[in-house]
């Protein structure tokens, strides 16, 4: 005997007789929805679906602003290295190329220098024995003689900047006497002196040479320099230069700076120290040394 009774509708109503009871997938199922079964599981980008709206003040990837902002900071970093390079090079210390062989063995033809410019700053002063790097324009060499023009300019550049030789009129050269010395050789001696006092130069001297090819006797002027190379036989110096308007002394005002260190090429690699022997020389009295002796004065004389 059947239990079923056909359910009532909400109005109190029975459902038609004969209507069995409803399946159990209709039951849990509810209406389909639009677009046909599996309308809701259908991917965004199916061909049935509105394409998503692009944001126009969005950029596309890969592109715009993260990438510009690169740009624009690699820029701007390159911009302050190559500022803080000049400000170095122009008031802290600036590379130098040797051009010769006049100061070997310490220093060699295309040995990269690096100048102090602050050595001399802030009270400092130039001291015998110092290897400094110098313009010779108007002492070593005539002024005026370089024709302005974009070649020029480059090649001032490159010097600056330690990537190719001077012009021609900047030097490097060791500081043998100061303001008020008086520097003095006489051919065939083994020394010269300084202020009377035989200078001991075997720490820097090329091996083999003697201190001068020629004698003088010169009386340094006050705020000038007797510079001389290493290399004696194959430097042109302050001995050179006697008979010059200058007489073959340099302003210390023209020097560029002292050079303290052999930077390049790696194998070279060396301070350039103050020779022992100027120890010796600081304790004399100029002026004395050079009544005793009975210093010529002036610019002095080549023997």
């Amino acid at each position: 005997m059947s239990t079923y009774e056909p359910i009532a509708d909400r109005d109190g109503t029975t459902a038609p007789t004969g209507a069995g009871p409803p399946s159990r997938s209709a039951a849990v199922s509810g209406p389909e929805p639009a677009g046909g079964p599996g309308a809701e599981d259908a991917p965004e980008d199916s061909p049935g679906a509105e394409p998503p709206v692009a944001d126009p003040a969005r950029p596309p990837a890969g592109e715009g602003t993260d990438q510009g902002w690169r740009v624009r900071d690699l820029v701007k970093i390159g911009a302050l290295c190559l500022l803080t390079l000049f400000l170095v090079n122009a008031f802290v210390a600036q590379p130098f190329v040797v051009p010769s062989a006049s100061m070997e063995n310490a220093l060699r033809p295309g040995d990269r220098l690096l100048v102090d410019k602050l050595a001399y700053q802030f009270g400092g002063s130039v001291e015998r024995g110092d290897v400094v790097v110098f313009d010779g324009t108007d002492s070593f060499v005539p002024g005026g003689d370089t024709a302005p023009g974009l070649g020029e300019d480059l090649h001032r550049l490159g010097s600056a900047l330690g990537l190719a030789p001077s012009n021609g009129t900047v030097f490097v050269k060791r500081v043998i006497g100061v303001g008020g010395d008086r520097v003095t050789y006489r051919a065939g001696d083994q020394h010269l002196t300084v202020n009377g006092v035989p200078l001991a130069e075997s720490d820097y001297l090329f091996p083999g040479e003697a201190p001068s090819t020629v004698g003088f006797d010169v009386l340094v002027p006050a705020g000038k320099l007797w510079v001389m190379g290493d290399h004696r036989a194959d430097s042109s110096d302050s001995r050179d230069h006697l008979g010059d308007p200058g007489g073959g002394f340099v302003p210390e005002r023209k020097v560029i700076g002292r050079a303290d260190w052999v930077v390049f090429p790696v194998g070279h690699w060396s301070s350039l120290e103050r020779p022992a022997g100027f120890a010796a020389v600081a304790s004399a009295t100029p002026a004395t040394a050079a009544a005793a002796a009975g210093g010529t004065g002036g610019h002095g004389h080549q023997g």
